[in-house]
């Protein structure tokens, strides 16, 4: 401490000064890297020092202000009474937190990092950059419930206070670091009176200070005395200080202060700054002269000119001051600095980058004048030390960073060094910072610069700030250049040295930069010029004030000393009562420009307040005016005495207003919309984060079709049937189709009892008719009989009549003599009976075919006895006789005319055709022909079972496989045609343009029609006949997929029949049924297009309601509502609340598992949910986002995963499927049945054009008139077309409204229509095509063409000069005039000029009172001509990456930024060259899509080019690979997603490499790696797939091959052993760039898509056998 003696001596010798510091970290001690010594490193203990126990005693007992030196650990104490309150309030229960305040953020995380460590409480830091400025009251609560101790800067917790989200009430203890700034408008000063005075229950308060005075000059006793009671006043605590010190100077390192003289410069460098100036004045006179341009009426331009002139300005002044300070070197760096700083302004229209490239023009020639008083002409003159003293005799640097260099030069090369100078500006840091690095001597030093997160140019953001100060602490930097940033407080325990480059200002300054030096035998070395007294003086008064603050704080008296009472002050405020939450006049204007800062607003226009001054009376009066979109535009507050105050009392009366209107919540912050309640839109408790997107599955139930349900089975006295007769008519004449007739017990709707589809076999098609026949009476006997021959003829067909078997070793049983009654149930009760042809041509009478239904019931009777015969002689080993009606064996095949059945006896003649049963099998058969010469004792050729064995006869092989003895061994055999499995028919494979590509379904049906075919030969006696012609077999085949779709249609039926559509319009089941399908259901139709068109629908309709029902909100707010209404998770809350899920059909229909009634399935799939009911209860436990979950396929009880945005996009096709059934109306039924509420009272529409009718604002002569005349539309009302085209910038102007809400309005009428006209007009286009039309139609680049093409931008009311330019420089882009702006600043129009035909639609719907067909009247011409598929561009980049994925070609990005442009590279490889596309933009996607553009164009002239149908065809064929990641096949749908269209520009270079790929044929270092092969299915070609996109090879092709046998083939071994009749084998090539193309060929696999895993497999250790891949695991 300096002694009165030491302070009066510095005037007499002032050159000698050498002054000692001690100095220490605030923490113990100073050689620990932490900020508390080890043992605070635990929670457990504390270890403080004797003079801390003082303190910390003394805080106990009252508040306390505790003033120690930097160093001293006042930390420690800090956390004493952390944890001795702490605990205090946890053992009495309380729920009281603790806020420790810290002036910067530095310090914020600094003091959370030790109290989180040293505590045990639960501790948080908060400041701006976290975005707590925009949380919420239920974010606070969460904080405060979970922490203890919040650690902020003293404005976070201002304005939480202010907002009512905190109260002091709920504070135990506040501690204040850096007390000492609580003076002025200091928010530590604003928290104390605004709120800890008026407070109840205070916290106790401790603040920390090394310096409790801080005010410039000099301080005297009283001075400080002064200063001392009104801090201790406002905190509400008393100063207490060390007296001894003894302890101190024991454990506190000694910083030595150096005061280090530099002699005065001798450069004044007079003529070089005259012509600094002379350049600096002419490029000003030419700003001066554009401010008197005609574009700079406009004040967006005459800011920016003013702007740019300060700039101008700065920029001079910067560079004088290194001039002066630095010398020539820094100055000439100082240029390059500024030169940087200026931004390139390309998007900016011609006028302003003009304008703005004054300054760079400056800079720049003030960069060849500098560099000619420089050796070399620039900066670069300094190579060794041998120049240093001529540099500084030249003026090339300054004595001063002569001596800075000396000093740095003394430390030697030690890099332990770190040490921070101290300088005063920002530019000096940078400055320095760049020079020093070009000094070979010092390039051990690692140097950097650290400035404050400031609006200034060169300012730092804080995350550079963290990293920085980081890497200085930790050593990596140890030369850092700073301003007073890092003053206060900051903790760098190692910081060996600090340089005041530029002297301390004020006592605190002095004192807290001192206190940086943390280590032992640190220095503390001041800079100072030789003789110059006004520098001596002033470090001469800082050091006296230091000593007359020091004495003062450690002679007060505690308990002699009174504090002051602090006076509580009457201030305007405005307090809300519901919450406690309060705005001062003081605090009042920014929450003003606050509210504005929320309000919508564009690159032309930002919302912010006006204010006007009226003086009169020696009284200031200030009117505000808002923003057009604002709740209100214009207020006048009362009158004041001074101007400044008069603004701050009309912010306050217009806070009240705001808040009173609903514009400001009620803790006072700009109204954020959430929805409410009561509100559809809110998400439901349950409700996680995820629903309605892609990436989550959920588990559903399937809702029971009622119509095919019934109770009719349990009555005993016959039923009423509703009837539907069936009939089958193939487009092949010669083809014959029994009819059928479906009984259900309820009458369907007439759009699904007659109704007409087409069913599709191979090369034949098949038309069946539904028709309503009226009811039909059955007794019980029919009702018996008819349930018999369900049982027998679908069992028989599609399923299994006996269970069980002498191989599985269990009992062999009929399942028609054990489980009838379990074959029904109540849910699939209907009947499906052949209908008996009556022989009569276009007849419409029928008959139920009851004679071959009742033999079916006496078949069951027969093969029941049959099952009980054999199972009484199983035992036996002489065998079972067959069942045949004669007793005679024969033992010669005669020609004979009667054949003997099991049953009867046939004449041959009649056995064509004949549908029979065999008895040993259960299976149907239909007989082709009699085979006369064979019988049962002719050679066994096998055909009779696919799983024979090696056998002599026919009659040897019925015996040793079912135990039977033949009783007519002799007669002829009979050849079979044998039943197959259904097929999914509804699908036409034959169809280039399906969806599943007709090529496979075309070889699936192939395949499945050549084992249809497969014929057996059989012993005649193993045979029943059943009495039903050969044409009811074929029907069979036919009902599943008719039974699929009827059913479909009753679901969709039973769906309109709970929505209940009142309109009077009756939307057809079919097209509920399309709104319910999914592309996973491989239908011909699905949900895709009528979301789409839903979708827009919706977007309407919500917003219609919200522009009515709040006319006082703004376009941002309107947005938000509507973006919850119409977001995925809402649609999928209200799917969900309507059961939606249970209808939604998402699974490709498998006839293999369809059940008739009275069918037992053969392909039972057991559920596995843990769920008993049909439906799946809505919980989170039956959600998942695994992506192996299969979706789509079903469970027994109808449990299937569904991907969560299904049911939000089928809520949106359900609303687009009754807009085209019934319009607009029966669209807002269906809104209403979901519960979304879009219902609008009509006086709403009279008041919003009653409003717009009072506009008052008249713009130039016969605007409108004019403007009228264009669109060929005259309003009604002037004021809705004079909104829509006024823009907010007219604010300036006195307009008090614009075009945002019209345009959010119009923006959905343009998508509506648009969006329906494209539905209508192209009908057969794929769903993704139609999605790409509309995203080309409905942008805002479409839009803004169409406002120039009709010339509509005229009448756009604007004060914009940029707007202004950037419209002309865009009609004369599209107009191809000679001098359009370049095109690398993009072809895209203002959005003003989208914005305004938005608008304009907006409008005339409102005028029209909401008649849509009007306006389209009016839109479609001037929207003509709208895209048409022919005509349809993608952007350049999607339209590059559909035709590399279809042609196999891989594409690899790179992304650069250079200053503010991006700069792209694509690269693709072909097979003989590598072609690369680069562009540059403002953004990666325009970037990006330059560089597209040009690849395009080198593939065009290569012969390569997009074509959609190709692509498509392509998509639809697939391929192995995309079978590979897709093995089932519900998962390889490919949905559409919807795209905007981009402007894209033409590339700007161009690059054609032809050495191929560099990672192809190279060295063994550049061999890519493959960590492992996954071996399960797919695995294989997966990691050949990625192998190729990462080495930008082609796509491999494949080749497969099946081979077919009639003895069983073996594959696999173990659990993987499989056994099959045929294989498939696969070859594969693949073409490596300018290398040779490698071909190989897989092992025999059971299927395909084995085989396909084998040759990839095969290929890869190809690959690693050549050199070119290694593969880590072998």
């Amino acid at each position: 401490m300096h002694s009165p003696v030491l302070a009066s001596s510095w005037k007499r010798s002032f050159e000698e000064m050498s002054l000692k510091r001690k100095v220490e970290d605030d923490t113990n001690p100073p050689s620990s890297p932490s900020a508390l010594p080890s043992s605070l490193s635990s929670s457990k203990e504390l270890c403080p020092r004797s003079y801390q126990w003082k303190v910390f005693e003394v805080a106990k007992r009252r508040n306390t202000i505790v003033v120690l030196d930097t160093g001293t650990g006042k930390t420690m104490i800090a956390l004493m009474l952390i944890r001795e309150i702490g605990q205090a309030v946890k053992a009495d229960g309380r729920k009281l937190f603790m806020i420790f305040l810290a002036p910067t953020v530095h310090l914020v995380n600094q003091q959370f990092k030790v109290i989180k460590d040293s505590t045990g409480f639960e501790a948080q830091e908060y400041y701006g950059a976290k975005g707590v400025d925009e949380w919420s009251a239920k974010c606070w609560e969460k904080e405060i419930s979970e922490y203890d101790v919040l650690v902020m800067t003293p404005q976070i917790l201002l304005d939480a206070l202010r907002k009512a989200f905190i109260s002091l009430e709920m504070v135990c203890l506040m501690i204040l670091d850096e007390c000492h700034r609580a003076t002025g408008n200091h928010p530590y000063t604003k928290i104390m009176k605004e709120f800890y005075h008026k407070s109840v229950n205070k916290p106790k308060i401790f603040g920390m200070t090394a310096s409790p005075v801080i005010r410039k000059g000099v301080s005297s006793s009283m001075d400080c005395e002064n200063q001392i009671s009104e801090l201790e006043c406002i905190l509400d605590c008393q100063i207490y200080a060390i007296e001894d010190r003894t302890e101190l100077e024991v454990f506190i390192p000694s910083a030595k202060e150096i005061n280090r003289f530099y002699d005065a410069s001798q450069f004044h460098n007079l003529d070089l700054k005259e012509k600094l100036k002379s350049s600096w004045s002419k490029f000003d006179d030419l700003l001066l002269n554009l401010q008197g341009s005609p574009m700079t009426q406009y004040k967006d331009m005459d800011d920016k000119l003013k702007a740019l002139r300060k700039r101008l300005s700065n920029d001079h002044a910067k560079i004088l001051y290194c001039l002066d300070d630095l010398g020539l070197i820094c100055a000439y760096e100082a240029v390059k600095v500024c030169i940087e700083n200026v931004s390139n302004a390309q998007e900016e229209f011609e006028f302003y980058t003009r304008s703005s490239s004054q300054c760079k023009y400056f800079l720049q020639e003030v960069l060849g004048i500098i560099g000619e008083y420089l050796p070399h002409g620039d900066g670069n003159y300094l190579d060794s030390g041998s120049n240093i003293l001529k540099a500084v005799d030249m003026g090339y640097i300054t004595p001063k960073l002569h001596d800075l260099l000396q000093l740095f030069q003394s430390f030697g090369v030690a890099s332990e060094v770190l040490s921070i100078v101290f300088v005063e500006r920002i530019i000096t840091a940078k400055v320095i910072e760049r020079f020093i690095k070009k000094i070979k001597y010092l390039s051990h030093f690692t140097v950097s610069y650290l400035a404050g997160s400031n609006s200034s140019v060169d300012a730092l953001a804080p995350k550079v700030q963290m990293e920085t100060l980081e890497s200085f602490r930790s050593g990596k930097v140890n030369l850092l250049f700073s301003t007073d940033v890092v003053e206060e407080g900051i903790h760098v325990p190692n910081c060996s040295c600090v340089i005041r480059f530029d002297l301390p200002k004020t006592v605190r300054s002095y004192v807290q930069s001192r206190g940086r030096a943390r280590q032992k035998d640190s220095q503390f070395i001041i800079m100072l010029e030789r003789g110059n007294t006004v520098q001596r003086d002033q470090l001469f008064d800082i050091i006296r004030s230091e000593y007359s603050m020091t004495d003062t704080a450690t002679s007060r008296d505690p308990d002699g000393c009174t504090l002051k009472a602090y006076t509580i002050e009457e201030m305007d405020a405005y307090f809300v009562d519901s919450t406690g939450a309060s705005i001062t006049a003081d605090s009042s204007v920014s929450l003003i420009h606050r509210y504005c800062e929320k309000l919508p607003g564009d690159k032309y226009f930002t919302p912010k307040p006006f204010f006007h001054f009226t003086y009169a009376e020696g009284m200031y009066e200030c009117k505000l005016t808002l923003p057009p979109n604002a709740a209100f535009q214009t207020m006048t507050g009362p009158a004041s005495k001074n101007s400044h105050l008069s603004k701050q009392l009309v912010c306050l009366e217009a806070c009240k207003k705001l808040h009173q209107m609903g514009a400001l919540d009620d803790h006072l912050l700009p109204y954020v919309e959430e929805p409410s309640q009561n509100d559809i839109i809110i998400k439901s408790k349950e409700s996680t984060a995820g629903a309605g997107t892609t990436k989550r599955k959920e588990l559903h139930g399937t809702t029971q079709t009622r119509a095919l349900s019934g109770t009719w089975g349990e009555k005993l006295d016959g039923t009423i049937f509703q009837a539907y007769k069936i009939d089958f008519s193939c487009n092949i004449v010669d083809e014959l189709y029994s009819g059928f007739v479906l009984l259900v017990e309820s009458k369907l709707d007439d759009d699904v009892g007659n109704i007409e589809m087409n069913l599709y076999l191979i090369s034949k098609f098949v038309k069946a008719s539904v028709s309503s026949c009226g009811q039909v009476h059955l007794d019980s006997e029919q009702v018996r009989s008819a349930m018999r021959f369900h049982e027998l003829f679908f069992n028989s067909l599609f399923g299994r009549l006996f269970i069980g078997s002498r191989s599985s070793g269990t009992c062999r049983e009929f399942l028609l003599n054990t489980e009838q009654k379990s074959l029904w149930s109540s849910s699939n009760m209907y009947l499906l009976l052949p209908v008996a042809s009556l022989g009569i041509l276009n007849d419409d009478s029928w008959r139920i075919n009851w004679p071959g239904i009742n033999s079916c019931a006496s078949i069951i009777q027969f093969l029941g006895k049959q099952s009980q015969l054999s199972a009484g002689n199983m035992n036996d080993d002489t065998g079972n006789p067959s069942p045949c009606s004669t007793g005679l064996v024969e033992t010669e095949c005669k020609s004979i005319s009667t054949i003997h059945l099991a049953n009867n006896s046939v004449h041959v003649n009649n056995l064509k055709n004949m549908v029979v049963l065999a008895i040993h099998t259960g299976r149907i058969y239909s007989i082709l022909d009699v085979v006369v010469d064979m019988s049962a004792e002719s050679p066994f050729d096998g055909k009779a079972d696919v799983n024979s064995s090696n056998n002599t006869t026919f009659a040897e092989y019925f015996n040793n496989k079912y135990g039977i003895v033949l009783m007519h061994p002799g007669q002829p055999l009979l050849l079979l045609k044998q039943s197959h499995n259904p097929h999914n028919v509804l699908v036409n494979f034959n169809d280039e343009g399906d969806p599943l590509g007709g090529e496979a379904l075309q070889t699936s049906h192939k395949t499945l029609n050549e084992k249809a075919r497969t014929y057996v030969h059989m012993p005649p006696e193993l045979l029943v006949s059943i009495e039903v012609p050969v044409t009811v077999l074929k029907s069979c085949y036919l009902l599943p997929s008719l039974m699929h779709r009827l059913e479909s249609l009753m679901l969709a039926s039973q769906l309109r029949e709970e929505i209940a559509c009142t309109t009077g319009s009756q939307i057809s089941s079919s097209l509920i049924l399309e709104a319910l399908t999914t592309l996973r259901c491989s239908e011909s139709f699905s949900m895709e297009r009528l979301e789409l068109l839903g979708d827009s629908v919706l977007k309407y309709a919500v917003s219609c309601y919200l522009f009515l029902k709040y006319p006082k909100k703004h376009e941002g707010q309107l947005s938000a509502r509507r973006s919850w209404v119409v977001c995925n998770s809402t649609l999928h809350k209200v799917g969900t609340d309507r059961c939606l899920q249970g209808y939604i059909r998402d699974g490709a229909f498998d006839p293999r598992r369809w059940v008739a009634p009275g069918q037992r399935s053969i392909r039972p799939v057991p559920c596995s949910c843990d769920v008993d009911t049909l439906e799946v209860p809505l919980d989170s436990k039956f959600q998942t986002e695994d992506t192996k979950v299969v979706v789509g396929k079903s469970c027994d009880r109808g449990h299937r995963w569904m991907g969560s945005k299904t049911i939000a996009d089928c809520v949106e096709a359900l609303i687009g499927a009754y807009y085209v059934g019934g319009g607009l109306n029966a669209a807002l039924h269906l809104m209403k049945w979901y519960g979304i509420d879009v219902e609008l009272e009509p006086s709403l529409l009279d008041e919003a054009i009653a409003t717009a009718s009072l506009r008052t604002y008249i713009p130039k002569a016969n605007e409108i008139e004019t403007l009228e005349a264009k669109i060929e539309y005259e309003f009604s009302v002037k004021g809705l077309l004079l909104e829509a085209i006024t823009h907010a910038t007219e604010q300036e102007l006195g307009a008090g409204y614009c075009y945002q809400r019209l345009e959010f309005l119009g923006d959905s009428v343009l998508d509506v229509l648009i969006t329906w006209h494209l539905y209508q007009s192209y009908r057969d286009i794929d769903p993704g095509e139609l999605t790409d039309l509309r995203s080309a139609s409905v942008n805002n680049e479409s839009f803004a063409q169409v406002a120039v093409r009709r010339n509509l931008q005229q009448h756009l009311q604007h004060c914009s000069g940029l707007l202004l330019g950037q419209i002309r420089e865009y009609v004369k882009y599209l107009s191809g005039s000679d001098d359009a702006p370049n095109p690398l600043q993009g072809t895209k129009g203002p959005k003003t000029l989208g914005d305004l035909v938005e608008s304009i639609a907006g409008a005339m719907l409102i005028d029209t009172k909401l008649n849509l067909n009007e306006v389209w009247r009016v839109f479609k011409p001037l929207l003509s001509p709208i895209v048409t598929p022919d005509k349809l561009e993608l952007p350049p980049l999607r339209e590059l990456n559909e035709l590399c994925d279809s042609l196999g070609y891989f594409i690899k990005e790179k992304c650069t930024n250079k200053g503010e442009l991006v700069h792209a590279e694509l690269r693709l490889q072909l097979i003989d060259v590598l072609l690369v596309g680069e562009g540059c933009g403002r953004s990666k996607k325009v970037a990006k899509g330059q560089a597209a553009a040009q690849l395009l164009k080198s593939l065009e002239k290569r012969g390569i080019s997009y074509s959609r149908s190709a692509s498509k065809r392509r998509k639809q064929g697939g391929d192995a690979f995309n079978q590979s990641n897709n093995e089932d096949s519900s998962e390889s749908i490919k949905t559409h997603k919807k795209h905007k269209t981009t402007g894209m520009q033409p590339c700007t270079s161009t690059s054609l490499m032809n050495n191929g790929l560099e990672n192809a044929c190279k060295s063994k270092l550049d061999t890519p790696v493959i960590k492992s092969i996954n071996m399960k299915k797919g695995g294989p070609r997966s990691s050949l797939y990625e192998l190729c996109k990462r080495m930008q090879w082609p796509m491999p092709g494949f080749e497969s091959k099946e081979k077919r046998s009639r003895s069983p083939i073996i594959f696999g071994e173990g659990s993987e052993r499989r056994e099959g009749f045929s294989s498939f084998i696969s070859s594969i090539s693949l073409h490596i760039p300018n290398c040779s193309v490698m071909e190989c060929w897989g092992d025999h696999r059971a299927d395909k898509k084995s085989s396909l895993d084998s040759a990839a497999l095969a290929m890869l250790h190809k690959l690693q056998r050549q050199g070119k891949l290694i593969i880590g695991d072998s």
